[in-house]
C-alpha cells in the first residue's frame, strides 16, 4: 500500500490517546503476566504517544508477526502480532464493532459476546426441536464448511465490504481514520518478514489449504488476531442473510467456517448445497469442503461445535472428550500451570451434557491424585482445594 502523510483526521489526538489506553487495557486481559505484555507496560506510556504519532502521521505499519504451529485442537497455522498491534487491532474493534455486530444475524456465533460454542450448540438444539415439532416430524440437518476459510479470504474485496458496511455509521464514527487503519491491517502481508517459532518440518502434514503461505495472491488472513475473527464475520454477513432468505431465520447458523442448515425434507437440503456453493464462489472466491457437506437425520444425531445432539439429549462430542482426556494424560509429565482452574474447566465443560458417567471415569483415573488435597462436589461438577488453592 502507497504510504501516507498527514492525514486529516477528525478524533483529536488527546482522544486518540485515551481510546488507545482503553484498547491497551482490552489487549493486556488474561495476559498480565506475559513477557511481551510486561515488556510494553514497563514503558507504556512512551509506547502509546509513539503509537498515537504513527496513526496521526500515517506512517503506522503493522510489525512482523511471529509464525508457530500448534495441535491443539488440531493442526493449525498461527501468526502472532506483536503486542502494539493488538492493541491498534482493540483499537479498531472498539470503533466498529459495537457498529456492525448487531446487523449480524442472531444465528452467528463466533467471537460475538454472549454467542460462543455453547449458544451455537443450545440454538441448533431448539431449531431442530422447532423444525421436528418436538421430534414428531421428519428432520434433517444439513452441515457446510468452507474449504481453508482464513486462507481464501481476499483482503481487497473484505476491505471493500467493511466500507461498505460502514457507510450508514459515517457520522457516528471518525470514518477517515477507520479506513485508514482498515487498509493497513487488512491489506498487510503477514507472511512479509515474518518470524518462524517453529522449525519447518513442523509444518509437515499441514494441507496447503490450511497455511498462509501457500494462500492465493492477495488472499488471507492470520488465525488469531481479534480483527481476524471480526472481519470473518463481516465478509460472511452476505452469504449468512443469503441463507436466512432462502430457508427462513432459526433454520441456518454459522460458526467461522461450520455452517448448519435444519429442514424436513433432505432432497431440499441437497439442492441448498448447490445455491450455497453458487453463492460463496461467485460473490465471495471461497468453496464449500465437499468431503465434509453431509445430511445426518436429527433421530440419529449430529455433532457440531464439540456436541453430539440427540432426540431430548445431549452428550460430549467424541474429538472433544479425546482432548480432553489427551490433556489430561498429559498431566503426569506436564502439570497445568493453574490445575484447579483447569480440572474445573472440564467439569464445567461436561455440566452441559448427560456425562456423569464420564466424570466418574475421570475421577477413578486421571483426576484420583486431585483428591490428596481437594474435593469434588455433588455430581462430581466442582473442584475445590482443601486450603482454597493447589
Amino acid at each position: 500500500m502507497t504510504p501516507r502523510s498527514a492525514p486529516i483526521f477528525d478524533t483529536p489526538s488527546s482522544q486518540l490517546l485515551l481510546d488507545l489506553y482503553r484498547a491497551y487495557k482490552d489487549a493486556r486481559r488474561h495476559k498480565r503476566s506475559r513477557d511481551y505484555q510486561l515488556r510494553f507496560e514497563r514503558n507504556a506510556g512512551a509506547e502509546l504517544l509513539r503509537l498515537r504519532d504513527a496513526i496521526l502521521s500515517g506512517t503506522y505499519r503493522p510489525g512482523p508477526s511471529t509464525c508457530f504451529i500448534i495441535h491443539d485442537p488440531k493442526m493449525r497455522e498461527v501468526f502472532a502480532a506483536q503486542f502494539r498491534d493488538r492493541v491498534v487491532h482493540h483499537l479498531l474493534y472498539n470503533y466498529i464493532g459495537p457498529l456492525l455486530i448487531p446487523s449480524f444475524i442472531r444465528d452467528s456465533y463466533s467471537c460475538i459476546p454472549g454467542r460462543g460454542t455453547h449458544d451455537g450448540i443450545l440454538r441448533l438444539e431448539e431449531s431442530i426441536r422447532r423444525v421436528s415439532g418436538n421430534y414428531s416430524r421428519p428432520c434433517f440437518i444439513l452441515k457446510l464448511d468452507i474449504q481453508g476459510y482464513f486462507m481464501h479470504i481476499h483482503r481487497q474485496r473484505l476491505l471493500e465490504i467493511c466500507l461498505h458496511a460502514l457507510e450508514p455509521f459515517r457520522g457516528q464514527l471518525d470514518y477517515p481514520l477507520v479506513k485508514y487503519l482498515l487498509e493497513v491491517i487488512i491489506l498487510d502481508d503477514p507472511t512479509r518478514n515474518c518470524r518462524r517459532r517453529s522449525a519447518l518440518s513442523d509444518w509437515d502434514g499441514l494441507p496447503e489449504s490450511k497455511s498462509l503461505f501457500c494462500s492465493p495472491p492477495g488472499c488471507g488472513l492470520p488465525i488469531g488476531n481479534l480483527t481476524s475473527q471480526l472481519f470473518s464475520n463481516i465478509y460472511m454477513d452476505c452469504f449468512d442473510k443469503y441463507m436466512v432468505s432462502l430457508v427462513g431465520e432459526g433454520r441456518y447458523g454459522r460458526y467461522v467456517d461450520d455452517a448448519y442448515v435444519v429442514g424436513t425434507n433432505a432432497a431440499m437440503l441437497r439442492r441448498i448445497v448447490l445455491f450455497a456453493e453458487s453463492f460463496l464462489q461467485n460473490k465471495l472466491g471461497l468453496s464449500l469442503s465437499r468431503n465434509k457437506v453431509a445430511i445426518y437425520s436429527a433421530y440419529q444425531g449430529v455433532e457440531f461445535l464439540g456436541a453430539y445432539l440427540k432426540p431430548f439429549r445431549r452428550y460430549v462430542g467424541s474429538r472433544c472428550l479425546r482432548r480432553m482426556e489427551g490433556k489430561m494424560a498429559s498431566w503426569v509429565s506436564c502439570p497445568p500451570e493453574h490445575p484447579v482452574q483447569a480440572v474445573n474447566s472440564f467439569l464445567g465443560i461436561t455440566s452441559h451434557y448427560r456425562a456423569y458417567n464420564i466424570r466418574r471415569r475421570w475421577l477413578n483415573g486421571p483426576l484420583r491424585p486431585m483428591m490428596k488435597v481437594g474435593y469434588f462436589g455433588r455430581g462430581i461438577l466442582t473442584y475445590r482445594t482443601f486450603a482454597g488453592r493447589y
